[in-house]
């Protein structure tokens, strides 16, 4: 057993982070991580830094694993399987209820099989649905589910659709990066569940429901098809 490091105003030594820290090809990645604002792949890293690829992702995963970075996949809506994308952590957490709960559910999905992602979406939709129940009242569902993200930490913002028939929803904050880290297609997953669940309960099919994680600079997007009621000019 390790025994915590103490820094000399009494502070405990964060270990894993100061040992991601001991070397500067992870300094200078995590300093391109920062000052990219939409997050950075693998390949842009060692493009940047002329390092091998197999070499540059060890070192992201590392800071990763150290809590400093989180690494998510941004599919733009396409098919297929993207790479992973890299942003730095600078979030504030996320209140304490909500974290045990997200906790206990990475564990339980970590032990289980299967398509992790749908399995925490169908978590998320159920909750989605007690939060919009619980809520205020919304005419438009789309200001529903940006009320529910507004409480759980989000700082949600729309805007302008793309083609007049999809809602854009920005979010500006993850208050769970830390929680993303650990297991980014389940809390993905179980984020997107959560805004299907809000559609559903104003009736609104949630299948269409899209959530790219770095889609924007600085910010996550939920792309959805916007009802009749969520429609503005």
């Amino acid at each position: 057993m390790e025994t915590p490091r103490v820094g000399p105003s009494g502070e405990t030594i964060d270990t894993p982070r100061h040992r991601a820290l001991g070397s500067h090809s992870r300094v200078t990645i995590l300093r391109l991580v920062r000052a990219a604002e939409g997050g950075i792949t693998a390949a842009e890293v060692a493009a940047r830094t002329g390092q091998h690829l197999s070499t540059t992702r060890a070192h992201l995963d590392r800071l990763a694993e150290a809590g400093l970075l989180v690494k998510a996949r941004a599919s733009g809506g396409q098919p297929g399987r993207p790479a992973w994308r890299y942003r730095a952590v600078d979030a504030d957490p996320a209140p304490a209820p909500y974290r045990a709960l997200a906790a206990a559910l990475l564990d339980h999905l970590s032990g289980g099989g299967g398509d992790v992602r749908e399995s925490a979406a169908q978590v998320g939709q159920g909750w989605g649905r007690r939060l919009a129940a619980t809520g205020p009242d919304r005419e438009d569902p789309v200001d529903s589910v940006i009320t529910v993200l507004d409480g759980l930490g989000f700082s949600p913002r729309r805007q302008p659709p793309d083609d007049g028939e999809t809602a854009r929803v920005h979010l500006y904050t993850c208050p769970f990066l830390e929680l993303v880290g650990r297991n980014p297609d389940a809390m993905c997953g179980l984020h997107l569940g959560v805004v299907r669940g809000v559609l559903e309960r104003h009736d609104v099919s949630g299948e269409s429901v899209v959530l790219e994680p770095f889609g924007a600079p600085a910010a996550c997007v939920v792309r959805m098809s916007a009802p009749a009621a969520g429609r503005r000019s």
